[in-house]
């Protein structure tokens, strides 16, 4: 008889990849279920409508893949890049795939960011990315030959590795600065999103040496990018629309009288003036940019003078004079579009043809033959996708962009009318958001603040540059979960001061989940820092470390969350043990250290 602290076990190969894959899919099961089922809603949309889906800007995008020689003086190229990347391939239906596994992509994001780092229960996790998997208007907003998907994928991806690391290097800073310069020239919207994150980063008191990279490595392909845009346009931007988009979230309100405009001495301005009051305008200012009707002002100029350096300095003047004489008028509008956002319904905005462009179509789609560069809209897709069918209508031949193929077409439009996050859960989770910023004010927001700002911000934005759309909420949705979840995350599973009883685990063994590698018990005994405690809870509430309260800020570590290193060893009392036949490893007494 001898007299030891561990257990005498029989030698056992390490658990092979088959054993690893296994217990991960476990312990992530919910997840990786509305996983495969949202990647099968996706299947459904790609065979009930072929190749893809068409918006009025998708054609803009599909010109600047086929002549990536001029950038677009109408919004950056950076979609266009991609399209340029998938273009030997020679298939929007790729191009529509790829867009869908970005979506998947942001789901997972969601998770494992909420998972990993913040600790939530899995099912906590998965209700989180619940709306980028299922939302029927993201999969079809995924299914449109749109910036959209890649933008979302961006943003989300920035957002995620700025919160994942606690101390980032300058290195990693750099990463991030290459991140958001493709999301600046995505989408124009995007480069506000490096203001925010070097004002969360020095919030967190982070070295100025990853600040400083993080703000080179994106101002390098921003400038290098405006200097082709002034190559080829003649001044050095990203665009020439953002002057003309002012003037029409201005055009609704504006008035010349109070704006004191002078026709003998500002006749620009004075050409750009709506001769019909704001009480008899539109409820769009589409009309007034877009829509050549009794009017509308803004192609005064002549064709093809919409989006000159020249008419965007005009423009934006205009619209800056607007704002500054009528500032309550301007405001109004603002906060007129930031609450259609939070509707529990859908209203036809700002057209019924818009409005139609984000619901599945019971139709095929004719793409028209509009004029491009160097060619027209419907040439430009066949150059891109020749595998685009075509047919003769009222005697000609024109190019079908979209096949309208039953069940399939039929089941997604029902999906749609069913299946949707309405703006008012939106508002919710940004007021859930809100009240998690609030109670870390002196962590001045802790890890809350960065998603909810950057929901809130890509909501506002719109509404305050613009006009609504609502294309334009969908990249916050994910933000906003994100946001929320970590404001409810003790909710969910609170820290509980607990401590974990010795658990006998042999090499292999599942436990909370993981595999217990042999070197961990071979004393029989898990650290509570790898078996995630006792049976039922969650890893990221027990053991050393992970309890006490919010203390979460800058340099402060999240709760919830297990310090290498901090792990206290735990007293095995020693047994009586009869060693059996077998292969059993010579009886020793050591500590569970």
């Amino acid at each position: 008889m001898v007299t030891v602290a561990d257990r005498p076990y029989l030698d056992a190969p390490p658990p092979d990849r088959v054993t690893r894959l296994r217990a991960f899919l476990h312990r992530h099961r919910l997840f990786v279920a509305a996983l495969a089922l949202a990647f099968l809603l996706r299947v459904v949309t790609m065979l009930g409508y072929g190749p893809a889906l068409w918006f009025n800007d998708s054609y803009e995008y599909v010109s600047g893949a086929v002549n990536p020689d001029r950038p677009s003086a109408l919004r950056p190229n950076g979609y266009s890049f991609l399209l340029l990347l998938l273009r030997p391939l020679h298939s929007f239906g790729l191009v529509a795939f790829v867009q869908h596994l970005m979506g998947l992509g942001v789901a997972v994001l969601v998770y494992s960011l909420l998972r990993v780092r913040f600790r939530l229960p899995g099912w906590g996790a998965t209700l989180a990315a619940l709306p980028v998997l299922f939302d029927a208007y993201q999969i079809q907003l995924e299914h449109l030959v749109m910036s959209d998907a890649m933008f979302m994928l961006l943003v989300v991806g920035v957002i995620t590795l700025v919160l994942w690391h606690r101390r980032m290097s300058w290195r990693l800073g750099a990463v991030i600065g290459l991140l958001l310069a493709l999301t600046a020239l995505t989408r124009s919207i995007g480069l506000p999103i490096l203001l925010l994150v070097v004002m969360y980063l020095l919030v967190k008191r982070t070295a100025w040496k990853t600040i400083v990279a993080m703000i080179t490595a994106c101002a390098l392909p921003v400038v290098g990018y405006m200097a082709w845009f002034a190559s080829a346009h003649g001044n050095f931007a990203m665009t020439n629309s953002d002057g003309a988009i002012l003037y029409m979230r201005t055009s609704l309100f504006a008035d010349c009288t109070k704006m004191k405009v002078d026709p003998r001495e500002e006749l620009e301005l004075a050409l750009l003036c709506i001769s019909a009051p704001p009480s008899e305008r539109h409820f769009s200012g589409q009309k007034y940019l877009w829509w050549a009707q009794n009017g509308q002002r803004f192609h005064a100029f002549g064709v093809g003078s919409t989006f000159t350096p020249e008419m965007s300095k005009t423009a934006s003047a205009f619209a800056q004079r607007a704002i500054l004489s009528q500032p309550l008028d301007y405001l109004g509008f603002v906060a007129g579009d930031f609450f259609r956002a939070f509707h529990w319904g859908r209203p036809r905005f700002p057209d019924a043809q818009t409005y139609l462009q984000y619901e599945f179509p019971p139709t095929t789609k004719v793409l028209p033959a509009w004029s491009s560069y160097r060619g027209s809209t419907d040439t430009d897709a066949r150059k891109y996708d020749p595998g685009l069918r075509t047919a003769p209508i009222q005697g000609k031949v024109r190019v079908i962009g979209t096949d309208v193929n039953d069940p399939w077409a039929g089941f997604l439009q029902g999906y749609q009318r069913v299946v949707r996050l309405p703006g008012i859960v939106l508002g919710a989770l940004l007021l859930i958001g809100l009240a998690g910023v609030a109670t870390r004010w002196r962590k001045l927001g802790g890890p809350v603040l960065l998603p909810w700002l950057a929901a809130f911000g890509l909501i506002l934005a719109p509404a305050a540059t613009a006009e609504f759309d609502y294309r334009y909420l969908l990249p916050a949705v994910p933000l906003a979960c994100l946001a929320a979840a970590i404001s409810l995350r003790h909710g969910f599973s609170g820290p509980r001061p607990v401590t974990a009883a010795p658990v006998a685990a042999a090499p292999g063994d599942l436990v909370s989940g993981d595999l217990v590698p042999g070197d961990l018990v071979s004393g029989g005994v898990v650290p509570t820092g790898v078996t995630g405690g006792p049976a039922g809870s969650d890893p990221a509430t027990t053991g050393p470390g992970a309890t006490g309260p919010d203390t979460t800020g800058p340099g402060t570590p999240e709760p919830g969350t297990v310090t290498p290193g901090t792990v206290t060893p735990e007293t095995v009392t020693p047994e009586t043990v009869t060693p059996s036949s077998g292969t059993a490893s010579a009886p020793t007494t050591r500590s569970a250290g």
